[in-house]
């Protein structure tokens, strides 16, 4: 017992809105369902863990953390509840926890349960159909704060798995135990393979239809990781752990679940880190710092890029060098910062054009191609375009290039590519070239599941306004209208951070 308030328990004890006696009897009712019928809660103890910091022993937290889960409609984990016994205490993320937020950095021996424990909550939204949303995001200066020694330093498997044979030990609700057992090299093949199958299924149809799968695997995958392989056996593991937790991440970020996608993030590259693959940490990192661009945050994007460089090592490849000052100049672009993101984009193309390709790039690295290149320079450019009109041109240029570049089964990335050549069209006062492009990319948006192509589409919703005198412009206007969700016109976010406004 700590003496000294668990706010973080506190905060969400706040939000759910219960009684301490309540919490109480329900802590009791669930423990009886999870197989722990002796658990005797009552008010005081529930006040002593709100007020004094004291942390219950197994299986309370575990309980606490399917409770909360369920009431709140987002994934709560025993770290958010502030219940983690490693000398730390309660403590709320926007303050006196700068530099570990969310318990951040995890012992070795906590990242698989960390990652078994999440994904099990975030199944349990799915299976109950809960939203799963409403948490913060975390800054990310405080991210970067948190992770830049840890990342920096050499990776070091766990010497014992985490032991699963706890006689108090209970599992979350909604979630079944994972018997741990030792697997061969053909099985991990099985595993990799399989992350190919979801990554090209994501990259086609965007995340929404097999987010549920890719977590289920990723799940699994942490039950596996309880159990000590040999150590070339447990690298290949935690490699699959954190490609299965990119996407996770990524098809999170393409529904709109902000705050659990971030988590992912952070799940990977600590499972990468595990693995001992610094690079593959750093682009999961890139990918939260592309997160936090797409949601107008440029400020934090830079934050986590320059942990993102700085942490993938010494034998990170030219391409994906090139790939992450792609993701900066982004950045730049949203702020408006013309030169710089010139700059930046010309060192990006100096990597990818150094990289001879004598060393195969690695699996997650294989979709950023020569289309991939060009289109993230159109994005850049058309996001400065927003700033300095005269970055439309080129914009264009790149956009019609990756077009053209771009192979069978990337959909989502050529939609992406016609809103970005539309917006700078109109952005160029050139409304006929604008609407047909906008028209190529409203033809494939019904067999898509991204909410970020909905965010996009919005945006470039916004830049036909000056144009409803036109009445080609103003029947795209109606069929933008059609195609989206309905509900989705009050969402904001979007290239550049720039609001919907409709």
């Amino acid at each position: 017992m700590s003496g000294q308030p668990n706010t973080r328990l506190a905060d969400l004890f706040g939000l759910a809105g219960w009684s301490k006696g309540e919490l109480a009897r329900l802590v009791n009712r669930q423990a009886a369902a999870m197989g722990h019928p002796q658990l005797a809660t009552d008010t005081s103890r529930v006040r002593r863990w709100i007020d004094m910091g004291e942390i219950p022993r197994d299986p309370v937290p575990r309980v606490l953390a399917a409770l909360f889960t369920e009431r709140l409609g987002r994934v709560v984990t025993i770290e958010d509840l502030g219940l983690v016994r490693h000398g730390r205490t309660g403590r709320r993320q926007s303050g006196g926890s700068a530099e570990h937020p969310d318990g951040m950095p995890w012992a070795p021996e906590r990242t698989a349960a960390v990652l078994t424990e999440f994904t099990g909550m975030d199944l349990m939204l799915n299976r109950r159909g809960l939203v799963g949303a409403g948490a913060a995001l975390a800054a990310g200066s405080a991210l970067s704060s948190a992770m830049h020694d840890w990342l920096h330093s050499d990776p070091a498997l766990a010497a014992d798995a985490p032991r699963l044979d706890d006689p108090l030990h209970a599992d979350p609700a909604g979630y079944d135990r994972y018997e741990a057992a030792p697997i061969g090299s053909q099985e991990i093949e099985e595993l990799e393979r399989s992350v190919e199958v979801f990554r090209a299924w994501d990259a086609s149809r965007g995340g929404g239809l097999q987010r549920k799968a890719v977590v289920g695997q990723l799940n699994e995958v942490g039950g596996m990781l309880a159990y000590r392989h040999p150590d070339h056996l447990q690298r290949r593991l935690w490699g699959v752990a954190a490609n299965l937790a990119v996407l996770a991440g990524w098809m999170s970020h393409d529904v709109g679940l902000e705050p659990t996608a971030q988590k992912y993030f952070v799940i990977a590259a600590h499972a990468a880190r595990e693995g001992g693959d610094r690079p593959r940490a750093g682009e999961a990192l890139s990918r939260a710092a592309r997160q936090m661009v797409h949601l107008g945050r440029p400020d934090d994007a830079l934050d986590l890029m320059k942990l993102a460089k700085s942490g993938s090592g010494d034998e990170v490849l030219p391409r994906t060098k090139a790939m992450l000052y792609t993701i900066e100049a982004w950045a730049q672009a949203s702020m408006g910062k013309g030169q710089a993101m010139r700059r930046t984009l010309g060192e990006a193309e100096e990597l990818f054009v150094s990289d001879k390709g004598d060393v195969p790039p690695p699996s997650w690295m294989q979709m950023f191609d020569d289309a991939d290149m060009h289109g993230m320079q159109a994005l850049a450019y058309r996001t400065l375009a927003e700033h300095d009109p005269a970055a439309a041109g080129d914009a264009q240029r790149h956009a019609k290039r990756a077009l053209e570049l771009r192979e069978a089964g990337r959909d989502r990335s050529k939609i992406f590519d016609h809103i970005s050549l539309a917006s700078a069209c109109f952005i160029a006062d050139d409304p006929e070239q604008a609407d047909t492009y906008a028209r190529l990319a409203l033809t494939s948006m019904s067999t898509n599941s991204s909410h970020r192509t909905w965010d996009r589409l919005r945006e470039m919703y916004r830049l036909t306004g000056q144009y409803t005198g036109f009445p080609k412009i103003q029947d795209l206007r109606e069929e933008i209208r059609l195609a989206l969700p309905k509900g989705q016109w009050k969402a904001s976010g979007g290239t550049g951070g720039n609001s919907a406004r409709v």
